[in-house]
């Protein structure tokens, strides 16, 4: 591009919304860490920013649209609403947001037609967010007379990459819960039935940190790249390692120190919240390193236990963090067995009392049908006592003795 700003010309636009040197080297750091280039890359990414189209003075800001598919919009407002000086100010008002059906403060006809002309340009990213609805050939989400699905389908195809931003994106998230009537499913697994193969990056959570997408857009816009993506399309130094693996509490788990009820001694000392149904083990995600509202704090900071709302299988909607870790208190999760849904604990108690029943029935069938009338035979006399009466362990009568004793002297 030919429209670059110049260092000083980045630095007063920081500082009209002020944001200070000291606070953009920090945003700078903290993008370098989420992307796998360690704080010492700090200088690196602020270069990349200062000389970059998101630091131009006027115009060739790299467009964006951010489309709202079946969702709550919460990924917006997770991103939206974090304090000054935040990353969404920084990286949002230095790209053309093209289209937010949220975040625009245009609506209707003018909005729609701004979208058409970003796709017929080309050269933009897409973030959406929410699922992709397929119920009732696509009606059951229906934005400005077409299907939320031919929207997508429009923007996804000329796209430089395509953010699913949320679990809801990445395979449906709670929209695909049991019994999911609308058919959702996430944008990847949509895309690739279309045919089109714009690359996906897959971003869960309920909602994802907006640090994640800060970091995403800094290396796709920025660095000129994609992520390093695992199999899931999940940006891998994000979604590497499970929550348990950098818990401030793991230490109490090594220890075998567990919180049982809240309220109690040992959540006051903040021992490990397994036992109160903590996903942590089994989750990826970095949300104990990066935390939110500026590392301040995270879930289970905060005494909660992790849901695993980054749980999200991209190419199974069934798979979505609802129903894999329902219901969050609990250790287990739920099993279903048709439309019937039940705790693995209860069907343990459940087979426990059918066996017992089953041996009492038994019993008294065993009685009744004579194969055990006079029941097991018991000695009235230890052997050894009758043999050693002056020794005897036993108290007995004098009448037992002498009858045990006539008894071993008949089967001499």
């Amino acid at each position: 591009m030919d429209n670059k700003a110049t260092v000083p010309e980045f630095q007063g636009m920081l500082e009209s919304r002020g944001v200070s040197r000291r606070s953009f080297m920090k945003l700078c750091g903290t993008l370098a860490v989420m992307v796998g280039l360690g704080e010492a890359a700090a200088p690196r990414v602020a270069r990349a920013l200062e000389e970059s189209v998101i630091g131009a003075s006027q115009g060739d800001l790299y467009p964006v649209i951010w489309i709202e598919g079946a969702s709550c919009t919460g990924c917006t407002e997770a991103f939206a609403q974090i304090d000054a000086p935040d990353p969404a100010s920084i990286v949002l008002e230095m790209i053309s947001l093209n289209y937010s059906e949220t975040l625009s403060a245009a609506a209707g006809w003018s909005m729609e037609e701004a979208k058409e002309q970003t796709i017929a340009a080309g050269n933009y990213i897409l973030i959406y967010e929410g699922a992709v609805l397929n119920g009732w050939d696509g009606n059951a989400l229906r934005i400005a007379g077409k299907t939320g699905n031919e929207h997508l389908i429009e923007a996804a195809e000329k796209a430089n990459a395509v953010v699913a931003l949320g679990s809801c994106a990445v395979n449906g998230g709670w929209m695909a819960a049991h019994p999911n009537p609308s058919n959702a499913q996430g944008v990847q697994q949509f895309l690739k039935a279309q045919g089109i193969e714009t690359p996906v990056i897959n971003i869960p959570g309920c909602p994802p940190n907006p640090e994640w997408l800060c970091a995403i857009l800094v290396e796709v816009l920025l660095l000129n790249k994609l992520p390093e993506l695992n199999a899931e399309n999940k940006p891998a130094q994000i979604f590497g390692q499970t929550i348990h693996d950098n818990c401030q509490r793991r230490g109490h788990f090594e220890n075998g120190e567990f919180v049982y009820q809240f309220g109690s001694p040992e959540e006051a000392k903040g021992y490990c919240l397994y036992p109160l149904g903590c996903r942590g083990p089994q989750t990826k995600a970095n949300c104990g390193v990066v935390r939110y509202n500026h590392r301040r704090s995270w879930c289970i900071e905060a005494g909660a236990p992790c849901i695993g709302c980054c749980e999200a299988n991209p190419e199974n909607p069934g798979q979505n963090w609802v129903e894999v870790n329902a219901p969050f208190l609990k250790r287990h999760r739920d099993l279903r067995i048709g439309d019937f849904m039940v705790q693995p604990g209860t069907i343990a108690l459940g087979l426990t009392g059918i066996v017992a029943a089953a041996l009492v029935v038994h019993g008294f069938g065993m009685k009744a049908a004579g194969r055990v009338p006079q029941g097991a035979e018991f000695e009235k006399v230890r052997a050894w006592d009758a043999k050693h009466p002056d020794k005897s362990i036993g108290v007995y009568s004098k009448e037992d003795l002498d009858a045990a004793s006539k008894k071993k002297g008949g089967n001499q």
